[in-house]
């Protein structure tokens, strides 16, 4: 009888595992093909604002970011009441995108890789055991005198930043590597990144096989373009290549960010070239990455 009773309740709780699983399957399942992405319809190789009246609006809204598990959308807009930038978050909770405000703008936001900091220029959170955030943290005295407006990096743990109050203006994008556990000094991109006039806002590929900002130049098509530069067999970086005027326009292209599943490319678009009054995120399928690939 005693035996019979254990072999019971050994059955009870394998069928009640199976169950547990089962419908934690089904709710990941649920979120990636129902509502992943704020429940918006993914665009093509033509590039479309992102969630029109929930994220984009008439308005100003820039830098859209998800945490890895796709969970968490952030992004900056101007509060039309206090007339200040703050940072916004639409978190999937309930089995619904609810949004809420994180704080005000202490930089732009990028989620690392393995989703355990945000970046906010030179400084950062740390997520906390409670799912939220850390205070404020600073990167350090290398990071001290140079004022970022956008801090990316790669899974290896490289900061790619741009630099700017330059003396000339223009802007220029850096890299600080972790070598022997240490992390090296910022140094410049070559002539193929830093090139032209106001570069900034890098977005380091988590593989770092890409690497994509954006500039003005001579050969763009108008304000500021986005560019890519794809890392060589020899670890050198390509010349940079405009990303085609399915992406670039006469107005402001800029602040561009691959989603962490490697799907879609996000950016900004003023609507009105040089009145940044009215600033959109787009979203575009990052298949477009891909048709610039040079061919081995």
């Amino acid at each position: 009888m005693k035996k019979a009773y254990c072999i019971l309740i050994l059955v009870l709780l394998v069928f009640n595992a199976c169950n547990t699983k089962k419908k934690s399957s089904n709710d990941n399942e649920q979120l990636t093909i129902e509502s992943l992405y704020l429940n918006q319809k993914p665009p093509g190789l033509v590039p479309e604002p992102f969630a029109p009246d929930m994220v984009t609006t008439e308005g100003w809204e820039v830098s859209g970011v998800f945490t890895p598990d796709m969970k968490e959308f952030y992004f900056i807009r101007d509060n039309k009441v206090t007339k200040k930038q703050e940072l916004v978050v639409f978190q999937y909770q309930n089995n619904e995108w609810q949004e809420s405000v994180v704080s005000s703008r202490v930089g732009t936001p990028f989620i690392s890789p393995d989703g355990k900091t945000m970046h906010l220029g030179r400084s950062y959170r740390e997520r906390t055991e409670t799912g939220g955030w850390s205070e404020l943290k600073k990167l350090g005295s290398s990071f001290e005198e140079i004022e970022i407006m956008r801090l990316t990096a790669s899974s290896k743990g490289t900061y790619v930043f741009d630099e700017i109050g330059m003396p000339d203006g223009d802007g220029i994008i850096r890299y600080s590597q972790v070598i022997d556990g240490k992390r090296e000094e910022p140094r410049p991109f070559g002539k193929e990144i830093n090139t032209g006039r106001m570069n900034a806002h890098p977005f380091i590929a988590p593989d770092e096989s890409y690497l994509i900002w954006d500039g003005r130049r001579e050969s763009g098509y108008g304000n500021s373009d986005i560019y890519i530069s794809f890392k060589q067999q020899d670890g050198s970086w390509g010349e940079a290549i405009n990303m085609g005027d399915k992406v670039n326009t006469k107005g402001w292209e800029a602040v561009a960010c691959v989603t962490p599943d490697g799907k879609y490319l996000f950016f900004n678009r003023n609507m009105t070239p040089y009145n940044y009054d009215n600033v959109d995120i787009f979203w575009v399928d990052a298949q477009i990455i891909e048709t610039l690939r040079p061919k081995p």
